[in-house]
C-alpha cells in the first residue's frame, strides 16, 4: 500500500514538471486551454464496502473555453479505498472459511467535462463544474491467500466546486476542489453486494 502511495506521488510530480516545461511562459495554457493535475483524497459514503477515507488518488483534466466564461474538455481520475473486516466465518465456494479480510474499492471515472469559470484573468478564478462518464471499478476482498473479487462499469456523474489561484504572473497556479460523485456500479462479493458508489472529497493540484 506505500507503494502504491508512493507511485500516485511520483505520477503527479512527473506530470506537473512535464506539463511546466512544455507551457509558454504565461499563466495559462493557452488564451483559451485549461488544465488541471490533482492529487485526489475521496471518501466513500454508504457504499458498505471498503468505507475508510483515502487520499491514493489522482485527477487529470483539461479543456478549452468556448465561451469566454464556459469551459468543455475531458477528465480521466482514480481513487483506492480500503478497509479492514475482523475475523468471520464466510462462504466460499461449497465450504465456509473462517478469516478477516482486507476490503479494496479501485474506480477509474473518465469522460467529458464542463465549468462555468467566474473572473478569467483574474487571480483568483472560482468555477462551478460537472463531470460525465463511464466508471471501471475493481471490488475485492483479499482473505488467507485468497482473493474473490468482481469487476464493473458503470455511469459516472460528479459536480465539482473549484478554484483557481494565480498568485504569480507567470507560470501554473493552484487549484483546490470539492466534489461529490455518484457511479451505477454493481458488485457481489462473496456476502457483500454493492449497488451503486457514492464519494465525496476535495483534490489539490496545479493549474494551468
Amino acid at each position: 500500500m506505500k507503494t502504491m502511495k508512493y507511485i500516485s506521488f511520483r505520477v503527479l510530480a512527473l506530470a506537473a514538471i512535464a506539463l511546466v516545461f512544455a507551457l509558454p511562459a504565461k499563466a495559462q495554457l493557452t488564451d483559451n486551454g485549461y488544465a488541471n493535475v490533482d492529487w485526489q483524497f475521496n471518501i466513500p459514503s454508504n457504499n458498505h464496502f471498503a468505507d475508510k477515507a483515502s487520499g491514493w488518488g489522482m485527477n487529470f483534466e483539461g479543456g478549452y473555453f468556448v465561451t469566454p466564461n464556459f469551459g468543455l474538455g475531458m477528465f480521466m481520475s482514480y481513487s483506492t479505498n480500503h478497509e479492514y473486516v475482523g475475523r468471520a466465518t464466510l462462504p466460499v465456494g461449497d465450504g465456509m472459511v473462517n478469516t478477516d479480510q482486507q476490503h479494496t474499492i479501485f474506480q477509474l471515472p473518465f469522460g467529458a467535462a464542463a465549468r462555468y469559470q467566474f473572473n478569467r484573468g483574474g487571480a483568483w478564478q472560482p468555477y462551478i463544474g460537472a463531470k460525465l462518464g463511464a466508471n471501471y471499478a475493481k471490488v475485492r476482498s483479499n482473505y488467507n491467500l485468497f482473493e474473490t473479487r468482481d469487476k464493473t462499469w458503470g455511469f459516472y456523474v460528479s459536480p465539482e466546486l473549484g478554484l483557481n489561484v494565480y498568485p504569480w504572473a507567470y507560470g501554473p497556479g493552484l487549484h483546490i476542489a470539492l466534489y461529490y460523485s455518484y457511479a451505477t456500479n454493481k458488485a457481489n462479493v462473496l456476502t457483500y453486494n454493492v449497488d451503486g458508489l457514492n464519494n465525496f472529497g476535495f483534490r489539490v493540484g496545479l493549474a494551468f
